[in-house]
């Protein structure tokens, strides 16, 4: 029998559908190709002048010393639990759906900026309250804030060297002064940033203190106008200032007060803040967190947080959640602020090096949830 083959019309037909399955799969290995690129270069690995998140993380490990199973910074925190109840006054600003009249579910966690979890309370470091509010609509928008207004530097290289010449020298204990000093000499920012933290009053509580975004963000409206902004969290809680000429008696009283009077307060009645939106004004910088923007801008009250509960980390919803600023929702973006995408990246770094540390150690201190709030 001889053999037989395919008509020239077979042979063309298989020639274009081979042709389209090389376009297609090619297209999809492009795709991949460049999304590894993508997450390759902001990882660091294609270039030796960049810094990654691991990079970052290696540096505090150095700086706060080896904690396994907890964060890399803001070791010391309880998780919250509560809403956000919008006013309607932000969706002018944003079409984020967090905005609309309503209320919003809301997680999250107050922490110290201490270096370690066993730390007293009694010591004058910032505090922080990162929060992930998830809307209707499945969007969700986390944000990680302070309470002091501003950052000691303006990119991750000058965080990554404040770290270095504050780590301590395992012969001293203390970090190399001149190495300080150097520094700060060549740092007028992080001098001014020391400075407020010197004279700034600090809060009593968790719960009267006010917390701020720090880094400039983009709200862009319905019809697609743009606006800079940050934001803030002020308490309806009286504000009440801790006697820093007192902090060694209070570390013996009780070394995790700040906790215990967060836990006293909200087993009392839901603590409360304003989100109030800052708006800038053009010339203001949106790049750099050093700077702060004048008194005089406009600012928005948008709505009322409300924290019902806290609950220990190891049993608490925040624990293996990372507060990545740049995870945000339709109609909030971020601006040109170097430190956003390095926060994000040393969170996930952390998250990762913390989740293969086994379980969450216990926070130092924190209480047990009540049995009727076990039950909630």
């Amino acid at each position: 029998m001889s053999p037989s083959f395919p008509s020239p019309q077979s042979r063309r037909r298989l020639w274009h559908r081979r042709r389209r399955l090389i376009i297609r799969y090619g297209a999809i290995a492009l795709t991949v190709g460049g999304l590894a690129l993508a997450f390759a270069w902001t990882a660091g690995w294609l270039s030796p002048s960049r810094l990654s998140g691991a990079d970052v993380a290696d540096v505090l490990e150095r700086h706060n010393g080896d904690h396994p199973g907890f964060r890399r910074a803001h070791e010391k925190g309880v998780c919250v639990v509560g809403h956000f109840d919008s006013n309607g006054r932000g969706a002018t600003l944003s079409k984020a759906a967090v905005f609309a009249p309503g209320r919003t579910p809301v997680f999250g966690r107050f922490a110290l900026a201490v270096g370690t979890p066993h730390a007293p309370d009694g010591v004058p470091a910032p505090r922080s309250l990162a929060l992930d509010l998830s809307a209707r609509d499945g969007s969700t928008w986390r944000t990680a804030m302070n309470s002091v207004p501003l950052f000691p530097v303006g990119n991750v290289r000058d965080f990554v060297a404040l770290q270095r010449v504050t780590t301590p020298d395992p012969a001293t204990g203390k970090p190399d002064p001149a190495k300080v000093a150097a520094f700060m000499a060549a740092h007028p920012e992080t001098r001014a940033f020391n400075a407020l933290m010197a004279t700034r009053p600090i809060p009593s509580s968790f719960a009267n203190g006010s917390y701020h975004s720090i880094n400039a963000f983009r709200f862009i409206a319905a019809d697609g106008t743009a606006r800079a902004v940050r934001w803030s969290l002020v308490p309806e809680a009286a504000f009440a200032p801790l006697d820093r000429s007192r902090f060694d008696a209070m570390n013996a009283r009780d070394r995790d007060f700040l906790f215990n009077d967060l836990f006293a307060r909200v087993r009392h009645e839901p603590q409360r803040w304003h989100l109030l939106v800052t708006v800038a004004e053009p010339g203001d910088r949106t790049d750099n967190a050093t700077v702060q923007w004048p008194a005089t801008r406009k600012q928005v009250d948008v709505g009322t947080l409300v924290i019902e509960r806290a609950l220990p980390e190891p049993t608490g919803p925040c624990r293996d959640v990372t507060f990545d600023p740049l995870l945000l929702p339709p109609g909030i973006a971020a601006s040109d602020d170097p430190l956003l995408a390095a926060r994000s990246a040393v969170y996930a770094a952390s998250l990762r090096r913390r989740s293969g540390e086994g379980p969450h150690p216990g926070a130092p201190g924190a209480p047990a949830p009540t049995a009727q709030e076990s039950q909630r």
